[in-house]
């Protein structure tokens, strides 16, 4: 990385605080997956109407993955790249919590169909 990105007197972020994310990012993400999985294995046939919701849902994982990623690594105190983290698992959270909505929006669709 470039050092104009990233500037030695950059305020850091207590330890503790970034471990704290770390745990949520970690919980989120096993969610998403697990929501994923069992979404999945759902006994209903696959659809086209199920592929916006695929997407969203696979995306919003994409987002907390790398954020945890980047949380992981050695730069992950600098305030910047910790805020950047945090946006990535928002956007994150965003996606696949309206992912998940139109999963059940989707399969009332079908049930009522």
């Amino acid at each position: 990385m470039d050092k104009s990105e990233h500037p030695d007197d950059e305020t850091s972020v207590d330890v503790l605080f970034r471990n704290g994310n770390l745990t949520v990012f970690g919980i989120v993400l096993a969610f998403s997956l697990g929501f994923l999985n069992t979404w999945t294995n759902n006994p209903n046939d696959w659809q086209v109407t199920d592929l916006p919701t695929l997407a969203l849902i696979a995306g919003g994982i994409v987002f907390p993955a790398s954020a945890l990623w980047r949380l992981l690594q050695r730069d992950s105190l600098k305030a910047s790249v910790f805020a950047s983290g945090n946006r990535r698992f928002a956007i994150g959270l965003a996606l696949t919590s309206i992912g998940m909505m139109l999963a059940i929006c989707v399969d009332i669709g079908h049930m009522l169909l």
